[in-house]
């Protein structure tokens, strides 16, 4: 299993936002995550395209974007124009999610599928061999800085025994309230994509970092 480790750019200084993405890719990171947020599905309401296009012109890091808006299935194409290299949307945001994932593939980058805490991952079991990757969000969507929230890591779980039935092998990301303490739970219960922002991004960013990929390297080991 490949493990990565996906920094959220929602919680990063806007001001020095260059400076950190080559701070990341500096200490050899390769994915970068990027929520969209749209004040409709969400509460808040994030960045774009513009934002997207212009550090893809700085930056050869893979982009990771998570749509948090309602019918993504209308500006996949200006996401994949833009830089993206990975589209994952909500299950809850879409009228049609088959044919959404559909067209996100159609258009050659990779596809995966959102759900919210409250939300099952059997809903989406019927199109775990038409995905990429599985994201389970262990907070709320829409606000960085959430507490995580406990069930989530049985929820894991579960997903991972539920790929395993179905005879799937694809990644599962955990995006919402990773850090130290938590990021034990969601390596043993199965997740190997780790989205952490605030975590990251509220100190010393590289020395954070060297400590996330430390627990996930001693983690690795073991499997």
């Amino acid at each position: 299993m490949e493990y990565q480790l996906c920094p959220s750019i929602l919680s990063a200084d806007f001001n020095r936002l260059g400076e950190q993405i080559q701070a990341l890719e500096g200490q050899g990171l390769k994915w970068l995550h990027i929520d969209v947020m749209d004040g409709d599905f969400v509460p808040s309401i994030s960045f774009g395209m513009p934002v997207i296009k212009s550090i893809r012109q700085e930056s050869g890091m893979f982009f990771d974007v998570h749509l948090m808006v309602t019918e993504p299935e209308r500006y996949i194409q200006d996401f994949v124009a833009c830089g993206a290299d990975s589209i994952t949307v909500h299950a809850e945001a879409c009228e049609d999610l088959e044919r959404t994932v559909e067209r996100i593939r159609d258009t050659g980058v990779r596809a995966g599928i959102a759900l919210k805490p409250a939300t099952s991952a059997m809903e989406v079991s019927y199109l775990l061999h038409d995905i990429d990757m599985l994201l389970i969000m262990t907070v709320q969507p829409g606000f960085g800085g959430q507490r995580y929230i406990e069930d989530s890591t049985e929820k894991i779980r579960q997903a991972r025994q539920m790929m395993r039935e179905e005879g799937v092998d694809i990644p599962i990301q955990v995006d919402g309230g990773i850090n130290d303490q938590t990021l034990p739970l969601v390596l043993e219960a199965g997740a190997s994509r780790i989205v952490a922002g605030s975590y990251l991004f509220g100190g010393d960013l590289a020395e954070n970092v060297k400590k996330v990929r430390k627990i996930m390297g001693h983690y690795a080991e073991k499997v």
